[in-house]
């Protein structure tokens, strides 16, 4: 005999969001992580780790599926990828190629 469970999202809607949305906010706190090195004047290394953290969410856009990604979807797929991959290497890269005073 098997008991039939409504799905999470029925049963409780809040945590279900929640859970949606951590992707997000694992992006969000490597962020936070690379602004809090470059308030502490390591400015490149904090911006090579926001840099990497885009291309991160870039990636998770990419293997996640829809219902699983959150608010990482703003756009189409192919664009949400290419936007947060291109931004995130320019800035990582930028960041290395200035040369040190």
């Amino acid at each position: 005999m098997s008991v039939s469970r409504s799905p999470l999202y029925v049963r409780r809607p809040v945590l279900a969001g929640l859970l949606r949305q951590l992707p997000l906010l694992a992006v969000l706190v490597m962020v936070g992580t690379g602004l809090l090195l470059v308030t502490f004047d390591h400015w490149r290394r904090g911006l090579v780790v926001i840099g990497l953290s885009l291309i991160i969410a870039g990636l998770l856009r990419l293997l996640l599926p829809v219902r699983r990604v959150g608010f990482l979807a703003v756009r189409s797929r192919p664009t949400d990828v290419v936007l947060l991959a291109v931004a995130g290497l320019v800035l990582a890269v930028t960041a290395l190629t200035i040369p040190a005073a």
